[in-house]
């Protein structure tokens, strides 16, 4: 093909540095190269915007995985933590239930007088109830008080005149608990009402 702008020149005819230029810009042959390098740029530049976009959703997927992690991570260690302290209360349960009987044996001695105030034997009762209450062990269950099954076990009951709800009439055992666990139930004798 030729194009009247790229005639050969005749004779002496040379077109000057401005002519040259002019009839290089108006080539549509280097119209159609422009065309295609802003199409390869263009394309580079989606090729870009996809890579990015790619990159984007690997980071979003990647913040969400460690969101995640962190959450369950968190959550392990309060699992753990509850736990842990649901151990150490149960093993300071057991420790505390073999003092059970020794207050007992105390709670009965004081009943008959034997823990006059002074005597050693009385000090010794005063020191092993302060490690007890160190311990955290809560003793439970008084007469008067109201029968609560989840609390008390009822080994007798009398029905009693004038009363209108099941009361403890005598406590035979008292009970013990440390924090939330349960080291024995009171063992009651419960009044309630006459039918």
């Amino acid at each position: 093909m030729t194009d009247k702008n790229f005639e050969e020149p005749h004779g002496d005819e040379v077109p000057s540095g401005d002519e040259g230029s002019e009839a290089f810009a108006s080539d549509p042959a280097s119209q159609e190269e422009l065309t295609i390098d802003d199409i390869l740029g263009t394309t580079q530049n989606a090729d870009a915007a996809a890579e990015d976009a790619v990159l984007a959703d690997l980071e979003s997927t990647l913040l969400n995985d460690l969101k995640r992690l962190q959450a369950e991570y968190a959550n392990y260690r309060r699992r753990t933590e509850e736990q842990r302290q649901v151990e150490i209360e149960r093993a300071k349960g057991e420790a505390a239930k073999g003092l059970i009987p020794v207050l007992d044996d105390l709670d009965r001695a004081a009943k008959h007088g034997d823990l006059e105030d002074g005597t050693p034997f009385s000090v010794i009762a005063e020191k092993l109830r302060a490690l007890a209450e160190r311990l955290g062990v809560v003793a439970y269950g008084e007469a008067g008080e109201a029968f609560d099954p989840q609390q008390h076990e009822a080994i007798f009951q009398a029905p009693t005149p004038g009363v209108t709800e099941s009361t403890i009439l005598e406590v035979v055992e008292t009970g013990y608990r440390l924090g939330s666990v349960e080291l024995r139930p009171a063992k009651v004798v419960v009044a309630v009402p006459v039918d």
